[in-house]
């Protein structure tokens, strides 16, 4: 138990937790809709401070993040519980754990995790010869306190800090992070308000509000929108995402489109046929981004990254892993077009 950053208090023991745009007001003894953050006499406290319930080291493609170091390895961590609760959450086991039919209780909860301190986070990822730590599985906002002394300590030894998030963290997070934040993959779940509303719990426009940020602050990004079929796979969401994409963030920006895999409370809910996928990769050519990919489709075309101007293919994957990359001095091999992205030359 920590206490928390970002929060005011404001009277009678009540404080207003700024952390992300839900801006939950919390009586004493009481949760944030996180699950993991308590008012305890007029004080916030985050309850995952430390506590790892996930910590692995991937191929940075598993982000996904295609444009930063690609073929490199990511030092993965997270924490239970998230500020989302979304119907067809990929990660229910770990990301739901938290959610709370009640307000307070009686004895504290258990929360699980193991420790793992802010130090041997760094040390780990420096041993296994990781060039960047990744705050995701679950939604690095709600464990922002460890993910920040972490970023920080990590940028000292040259280690890049990537959050994979929904998204939904608050200006002033964003403010305190930035520093420390090469790059982010947000997740764009779908562009109708009434989606975010029913099946996420959220607003639309605070996860825009956050992308155009985070590119006013110059952190790399990337979007992800995960397909669930009959719910946000139709051409008119996905074009307006691909233009939200081009006009607000740039067209030099990776937009990945996931499948579905049936899950949590959508369990019913087929697998995203492919050929929505290789349509909404159409789509987002047809609207001038350089760079869209399909996800959870290994050997797919889309897995692959293609020079935008002469279209020659320049990194090969399967899956997670990447067979070949013909960048060099982060240009094109062919044409000596720029390939926009972080340390783009083969690792």
């Amino acid at each position: 138990m920590k206490e928390a950053l970002l929060y005011d208090p404001v009277g009678n023991n009540r404080v207003v937790c700024n952390l992300c745009r839900h801006y939950c007001k919390i009586l004493p003894g009481h949760w944030g809709i996180c699950g993991v953050r308590k008012n305890i006499d007029g004080k916030l406290y985050t309850y995952v401070f430390e506590n790892a319930i996930a910590a692995h080291v991937d191929p940075i493609e598993k982000k996904p993040l295609f444009h930063v170091h690609p073929g490199s390895l990511s030092f993965s961590i997270a924490t239970a519980g998230c500020n989302f609760h979304c119907d067809f959450c990929q990660n229910a086991d770990i990301a739901q754990i938290t959610q709370r039919p009640f307000l307070s209780d009686i004895n504290e909860p258990s929360i699980p995790g193991d420790y793992l301190s802010v130090g041997n986070a760094v040390e780990i990822a420096q041993k296994r010869g990781c060039r960047s730590i990744a705050y995701t599985y679950t939604e690095p906002t709600i464990f922002f306190e460890y993910a920040y002394e972490i970023s920080k300590l990590a940028s000292r030894h040259k280690i890049l800090n990537l959050f994979i998030s929904n998204g939904y963290m608050s200006p002033e997070a964003i403010d305190m992070i930035h520093p420390y934040l090469d790059a982010a993959n947000v997740d764009l779940k779908g562009f109708h308000q009434d989606f975010y509303r029913k099946k996420i719990g959220a607003k639309l426009t605070g996860v825009l509000d956050s992308l155009k940020l985070m590119k006013e602050k110059g952190i790399w990004l990337e979007v992800t929108t995960l397909i669930v079929p009959a719910y946000n796979g139709d051409e008119a969401n996905l074009r307006d995402i691909a233009n939200f994409i081009r006009t607000e963030l740039g067209i030099e920006t990776p937009w990945h489109i996931s499948r579905f895999f049936p899950h949590y409370k959508m369990s019913h809910i087929p697998p995203t046929p492919p050929g929505i996928l290789k349509r909404a990769r159409e789509i987002g050519y047809e609207e001038g981004l350089r760079y869209v990919y399909t996800g959870n489709l290994p050997g797919d075309d889309g897995e692959n990254t293609f020079c935008y101007q002469c279209g020659k293919e320049l990194i090969h994957r399967w899956g997670f892993q990447v067979s070949e990359n013909n960048i060099k001095d982060g240009k094109c091999s062919n044409c000596g077009a720029l390939i926009d992205g972080l340390g783009m030359d083969p690792q």
